[in-house]
């Protein structure tokens, strides 16, 4: 099991892992070894998440979520597979740990009355200054 809070926790049979070439710079051993990891997680039909923090993982997972509702995370930092591994795990458990909490509601404020009086006479300053450019039509 993956621990993920006191809560949520995803089963190992849920994540597969599969080990690609990565990409860049790294001399023989990238043409060679099969270093990167892509990490693929089936957010749809997980029986580990509850429906809330499933939809906000699928909200935050952006373009990492596929059409069919699987997140896959590519990780290529480090040079070996077992790093990489972990790596892309770690970040698997922050996203679903961001999804976990829920979002925190704006509560609306009004400006103070302060703010509002500044405002009204910054605008008649500017507007005076404004005023003092125009051409006055010549005297006959």
């Amino acid at each position: 099991m993956i621990r993920i809070n006191a809560d949520i926790s995803i089963d190992e049979d849920e994540v597969e892992q599969r080990f690609i070439r990565a990409s860049g710079p790294g001399g023989q051993n990238v043409n060679k070894l099969a270093s990167a990891v892509q990490l693929r997680f089936d957010v749809r039909r997980s029986r580990s998440l509850p429906d809330d923090v499933r939809a906000r993982l699928e909200r935050l997972s952006g373009k990492r979520l596929s059409k069919d509702g699987v997140l896959v995370i590519t990780a290529q930092r480090h040079r070996t597979q077992e790093r990489n591994r972990r790596d892309a795990l770690d970040r698997l458990i922050a996203l679903v740990h961001r999804a976990a909490v829920p979002p925190v509601a704006r509560r609306a404020t009004k400006p103070t009355a302060g703010s509002r009086e500044r405002r009204l006479e910054s605008k008649k300053h500017r507007g005076s200054l404004k005023g003092l450019r125009q051409t006055k039509p010549p005297l006959d």
